[in-house]
């Protein structure tokens, strides 16, 4: 009999990045198809901006940097697309071009690709937009309203790319407004960015990342169950189901906070940084003057996930515990 010498890892896998990303891309499928079917043709367009954008600044900086490409791994399709779904459908797509090669330029590639980004590239270029066009990125609309026929689905493209109208339909988002029902919230059948509006095309979702093993499902649990918590501590019982329905917390849990790069790596490690997103976010909702503080609170667990998994070392497989005389 013969034995095979060779180093470690001795455990392998089939499951490559971008089998890992194409699984994200099925789960994010519903997200993309409710926010269509409530913004219309132009989140369509945005999609392709953003995307494009993303996979050729990626293609481009490999090649001016002549690093081997990596653009067929997907991971560049996924984050374009995600950091779009953060976005309201009122944007002009220049700011969405600029946010897509922020994402992967500067949070991305310039740290070593993927695997070696310090924070989500998709909740930093939100943040970056955010703190740069303000304005219209805390502008939204109404759902589209099919009653006059299904030319309305091409409405918001003059909304987004004249800014004609845009006033007259203007909405506030749940956070703003007490008074959408529990089952409008569900559905999607609310103002709000294109990618946290329907909280069942999100759950059906992160429910197929949590069954194939795709994600750890304690990132999401643990990030929610800290945020009905503390909403309840701070805002009261009335407010926790409202709350987990409404704004990017159920879409960060499941598609941002859970990137594996940027996430820590044991049990203790995760269920800090988790329950510290659930707590950051509710503290910025409360007593902050954004409504919305999802994406700054998993880039601030982020930057501490590194600290995290240099203090928190589980012990090694087979090591007794030490016990002191």
């Amino acid at each position: 009999m013969q034995l095979s010498v060779s180093s470690s890892p001795h455990i392998t896998s089939s499951l490559t990045v971008r089998k890992i990303m194409l699984r994200v891309m099925i789960a994010l499928a519903p997200v993309i198809i409710a926010a269509t079917y409530y913004f219309g043709f132009y989140v369509l367009v945005m999609l392709g901006v953003s995307v494009g954008c993303a996979v050729l600044s990626e293609f481009l900086f490999n090649k001016i940097t002549k690093q081997p490409q990596s653009i067929g791994d997907c991971s560049a399709i996924v984050s374009g697309t995600i950091f779009t779904l953060n976005l309201p459908v009122t944007v002009p797509l220049y700011l969405v071009a600029v946010g897509a090669v922020f994402a992967i330029v500067i949070v991305k590639m310039l740290f070593g690709g993927i695997g070696k980004n310090f924070a989500n590239p998709a909740a930093t270029a939100r943040i970056f937009v955010t703190l740069a066009w303000a304005a219209v990125m805390t502008t939204f609309i109404k759902p589209i309203d099919y009653s006059g026929g299904f030319g309305a689905f091409f409405s918001t493209m003059q909304y987004a790319l004249s800014g004609a109208g845009v006033e007259a339909v203007t909405q506030a988002t749940p956070l703003a407004d007490s008074s959408i029902s529990i089952l409008n919230l569900f559905l999607g059948n609310h103002a709000g960015s294109l990618g946290e509006v329907c909280a069942l095309a999100i759950l059906l979702g992160g429910i197929y990342l949590i069954v194939t093993k795709t994600i750890d499902f304690k990132i999401p649990l643990v990030t929610l169950a800290s945020f009905a918590l503390f909403t309840l501590i701070f805002g009261g019982a009335d407010k926790v189901l409202p709350s987990l329905l409404s704004g990017a917390i159920l879409f960060g849990a499941f598609f941002m906070a859970t990137d594996y790069a940027s996430s820590p790596n044991s049990t203790i490690s995760i269920i800090i940084y988790s329950a510290g997103i659930g707590l950051i976010s509710v503290l910025i909702r409360v007593f902050g003057t954004y409504p919305e503080g999802v994406s700054f609170s998993i880039l601030l667990m982020n930057i501490l996930a590194p600290l995290l998994d240099h203090l928190i070392i589980p012990r090694a497989f087979g090591k007794r515990k030490e016990v002191k005389k």
